[in-house]
């Protein structure tokens, strides 16, 4: 099967991820956050992605922010998620941006594109800490 390269994305995209465990990638997609977008050979981008699930989202640790629908409804929206999410910036990779690693979401909010939704900018300062904390955790690691 030839992997076909998804068009230009944007950081601050939430996408649907198949998040690698080891060397390939698990065959449960999962929401995933671009931190950052690296168009060296465009038009075929990598992508720096955090690792996002639904499990215990109201225990946060350094490094993590979440996305929960009581308690931000816009954000949530906005996100395109369909569960409280939380994100683990301690969990980051660089992936091609390809149907290999990549895939359409269920119900294809954006079209035929791995896209959810996007970051609230309500969100930033939570990022930020869990970036500082992430970074100080790694260094101390």
């Amino acid at each position: 099967m030839t992997q076909q390269w998804w068009g230009e994305p944007t950081a601050g995209e939430i996408v649907w991820c198949h998040f690698p465990d080891q060397i390939h990638p698990r065959p449960k997609p999962r929401p995933a956050l671009i931190l950052a977008v690296f168009d060296d050979n465009a038009p075929q981008f990598d992508v720096r992605v955090a690792y996002g699930t639904s499990q215990r989202t109201t225990s946060l640790h350094r490094g993590e922010f979440s996305i929960l629908r009581d308690r931000n409804a816009a954000a949530f929206i906005a996100a395109g998620l369909s569960y409280d999410t939380k994100f683990d910036l301690r969990q980051v990779l660089d992936l091609p941006y390809t149907s290999e690693w990549f895939s359409v979401p269920p119900a294809a909010p954006h079209g035929q594109t791995p896209i959810l939704g996007t970051l609230h900018p309500s969100l930033v300062r939570a990022v930020e800490a869990a970036f500082r904390a992430a970074k100080a955790e790694i260094r101390r690691g």
